[in-house]
């Protein structure tokens, strides 16, 4: 599994497209800085081919007043979380 860490909101900048194209089956999606726009529910149908594997970092989404905002098929996820997901991936892939 490839974790892939997006920190551009699909509103501003197409790194998510190819986010998503070099994304396999098992791979997970982490929205961090601006990323985090992403799981507000009008953003999140950009990420539909990868519903279930969406994770957002909470501190971002609070540093962005957006806590609380996202949608039901993103997973909060804190700095653990976000270490736990590195952890679990056999590589990271960052796209900015």
């Amino acid at each position: 599994m490839i974790l892939h860490i997006l920190n551009r909101s699909p509103g501003t900048s197409l790194a998510y497209r190819d986010a998503l194209a070099g994304m396999g089956p098992d791979d997970r999606l982490l929205l961090v800085e601006d990323g985090v726009l992403g799981a507000l529910a009008t953003q999140v149908p950009h990420f539909q081919a990868v519903e279930g594997r969406i994770f957002a970092l909470r501190e971002d989404l609070v540093a962005r007043g957006l806590e609380g905002r996202c949608d039901a098929g993103v997973q909060v996820v804190d700095v653990d979380g976000f270490v736990t997901l590195t952890e679990e991936a056999d590589k990271t892939v960052s796209w900015f």
